[in-house]
């Protein structure tokens, strides 16, 4: 299908993923998403004289499954000949926790994959990592993150390009992906427990996708893209706009803001004081806001997880704690 391959181009040069003689990891499961992937780099290689590797992650969570998902993928490698690395779970010190069934989250196994590629980047000095995220991802995701309650940054499309991070099939369909792999006679793996409803991404994928598909509108995952794109480009504009004002924590500044930017930069300074906002919530922010409004002469103090956030003599003043 080369109008895929063209779409991927296309992607490549509007979002400016990589320059020509890139270093690039393809992040690979050996499912049809990162199969797609795979082929289509193979085909770009040469026209941009890319260096190409493979990583792959086995988390053995699925037994026989798991191995001849590694096995598939070192075949694969083999056929496109490429070097691959692969990350066994059974020898790292994630082992007991996947083996006793604790904390395996989507985000648990997520934090494993990227911390092996972002360690295999810098090791061997490579310039990004290609991961086969797709349009129907962007929808999953946007819902999941509806269900779980967040604000517009959470609501946000994934990036095409996130600092060493690029997506060049996001704005693909899965179905394109499916046909493309179909018409080219490729194979891939099909992870038996996508579908099983056990995490919430795999319940928005097999009942509420369709059934808003069925009950609402048949194209419902087009249409939440569409305004994914909206909310992605609203959201960039007032982070930037927050950023030019999160300088200055004087009273009188962040008294003039407006609420959705004065949210922002208090996110900015929280995250740039502690390094990241892990627990900290909605709520937290509006306490924060509740005493920068506060007419109330007297020194006062939010307490916050790993923070102290006082307001004194007309300035906020937020440190570890």
């Amino acid at each position: 299908m080369p109008n895929l391959i063209k779409k991927v181009q296309n992607i490549i040069f509007q979002n400016n993923l990589f320059d020509r003689g890139a270093k690039i990891i393809l992040a690979v499961s050996g499912g049809p998403d990162s199969c797609c992937l795979l082929d289509v780099f193979s085909r770009l290689q040469k026209k941009y004289s890319l260096e190409l590797i493979i990583a792959h992650v086995n988390y053995n969570l699925r037994g026989k499954d798991s191995v001849r998902d590694e096995k598939f993928v070192q075949d694969l490698a083999t056929k496109y000949n490429l070097e691959i690395f692969a990350l066994d779970l059974v020898e790292t010190r994630h082992a007991s926790s996947l083996r006793d069934g604790k904390n395996i989250s989507e985000n648990y196994l997520r934090e494993i994959r990227y911390d092996f590629f972002e360690k295999l980047r810098i090791d061997y000095d490579f310039d990004c990592i290609a991961v086969a995220h797709n349009a129907d991802d962007q929808v999953e995701t946007f819902l999941m993150r509806i269900l779980r309650g967040s604000g517009m940054s959470g609501l946000s499309a994934m990036k095409f390009k996130n600092e060493k991070i690029i997506r060049p099939l996001l704005s693909i369909s899965r179905k394109e992906i499916l046909e493309y792999l179909k018409t080219n006679k490729l194979k891939y793996r099909t992870d038996k427990t996508n579908l099983e409803n056990l995490y919430l991404r795999n319940k928005i994928r097999n009942k509420l996708i369709p059934s808003l598909e069925k009950d609402f509108n048949p194209k419902i995952k087009e249409t939440i893209f569409d305004s994914l794109i909206s909310i992605s480009e609203d959201s960039d504009y007032l982070e930037k706009t927050a950023l030019k004002n999160s300088k200055s924590l004087e009273i009188k500044k962040l008294e003039k803001l407006h609420p959705a930017i004065l949210r922002r930069v208090l996110r900015n300074n929280l995250k740039n004081t502690r390094g990241d906002l892990k627990n900290i919530s909605a709520n937290n922010i509006e306490e924060i806001i509740k005493i920068i409004k506060s007419t109330k002469s007297k020194t006062q103090i939010v307490i916050l997880p790993g923070l102290k956030i006082t307001k004194k003599n007309d300035r906020l003043i937020i440190i570890k704690n």
